[in-house]
């Protein structure tokens, strides 16, 4: 019983930052394209914007990595 609540915890990890991620990105995207319209030139800093909240997925998917190898009996 304890194997599969560690992996419904690593699943619920990654799964949760990856929903928050997309929100996240789809709201700087939007707010991105309005940008790149009125000043094309913010390009390079919007990429980044956009690219930052993946970093919520990688430390996700690094916790439930450390859940299913360091957990579980």
């Amino acid at each position: 019983m304890e194997v599969g609540l560690v992996a419904i915890g690593a699943g619920l990890a990654v799964g949760l930052t990856a929903i928050a991620t997309s929100i996240a990105q789809s709201r700087i995207g939007t707010a991105g394209v309005g940008a790149l319209a009125e000043k094309p030139e913010l390009l390079g800093s919007i990429i980044i914007l956009v690219a930052i909240p993946e970093t919520m997925v990688i430390l996700g998917f690094a916790v439930a990595a450390m859940m299913l190898i360091g957990g579980g009996g």
